[in-house]
């Protein structure tokens, strides 16, 4: 009797050291389903990227994960309602650089704070952005634009998605590192921005390589540069600003899951595990490749790390900017 006490004890203490005894901890926590929530409407990257990875986050915890759309002020109502849920795993955000990094600085009276609210859970992916003009711009490559821009103060015009957009940040973080002056002109949504720059109606954008690629490829608009330090596979011939004389340029959009601050690390622990798990399979890489999106795996730190880096530089790009929301 005493020997299978020793015995039952030696294997709660390995369990407890070790990943293997996580699912049974996560069961004690019963059925509850988890409550993954999108800040944006239903169809945007932020809305794909969680749909791709919520059933296998499902299967592997056996629970089920809903999906919950709850856009308004930027991704900033969606962020508030996840900062004040309980901190037992059951309620998730997926966030990205708005609501982590721009909305700081946007909203001033922001119901979260993107460091104090939340648990950063797993960094999810990534989207480089690119640099595009109409095809019979007379800019063949990114120092012909900036020479031309600077040619012209306050005449050339870019397009964005709307006011704190992705579109809207990058350009102006652009603008911030080459010294040029562009008048920003928003639209509702990018593929109307887009629309307006194949008409000549306005003269650059600086947006997601999704919604780019089939009119760079058709010849509709030219690539000059993107915003990752790495080309891009779908562009190999199309430079980064950086090796093109803006060193440490960089300016993708990214996304991540975070959980409400307190959740028990070894509830993060877990889904960050099978998150990343989720990221290494074929048809979720299918689904990310689709968005232009790049996997980053990685532990919970490394999310923290790179979310306390942004702040302050959007912080930066929206005081010299003077970018108020719509």
């Amino acid at each position: 009797m005493r020997e299978t006490s020793q015995s039952r004890r030696r294997a709660w203490l390995t369990c407890l050291a070790g990943s293997a005894c996580l699912a049974p901890l996560a069961a004690a926590q019963g059925s509850k389903p988890i409550r993954l929530i999108v800040p944006f409407t239903p169809g945007g990257s932020t809305d794909i990227l969680a749909r791709a990875i919520a059933p296998k986050l499902a299967l592997a915890l056996g629970r089920t994960v809903l999906i919950d759309n709850k856009p308004g002020a930027g991704g900033s109502l969606g962020a508030t309602e996840a900062a004040k849920a309980e901190p037992d795993g059951s309620t998730l955000l997926m966030g990205h650089i708005g609501t982590l990094a721009v909305n700081p600085a946007m909203y001033p009276r922001l119901g979260y704070d993107p460091v104090k609210s939340f648990a950063p859970v797993a960094w999810v992916a990534r989207v480089p952005n690119v640099l595009v003009v109409n095809a019979e711009s007379p800019a063949r490559n990114l120092a012909e634009f900036v020479a031309l821009a600077k040619a012209n103060p306050g005449r050339l015009t870019y397009s964005s998605g709307g006011n704190g957009s992705a579109a809207h940040m990058t350009f102006e973080y652009f603008k911030l590192r080459t010294k040029v002056f562009m008048l920003h002109i928003p639209y509702r949504g990018s593929a109307p921005s887009i629309t307006d720059l194949i008409g000549r109606q306005v003269d650059a954008t600086f947006t997601g390589a999704p919604a780019l690629l089939p009119h760079i490829k058709s010849g509709r608009l030219r690539a000059l540069a993107v915003s990752s330090l790495t080309r891009l596979p779908s562009l190999p011939e199309v430079p980064t600003v950086a090796e093109s004389g803006y060193a440490g340029f960089e300016a993708d959009q990214w996304y991540g899951v975070v959980a409400p601050a307190g959740t028990p690390a070894d509830v993060v622990n877990r889904l960050n595990a099978e998150i990343n798990k989720a990221l290494a399979l074929p048809d979720v890489a299918h689904q990310l490749a689709l968005e232009g999106a790049e996997p980053r795996p990685g532990p919970p730190q490394a999310f923290a790390e790179m979310i306390a880096r942004e702040i302050p530089r959007w912080r930066e790009v929206v005081r010299v900017g003077q970018i108020k929301p719509d």
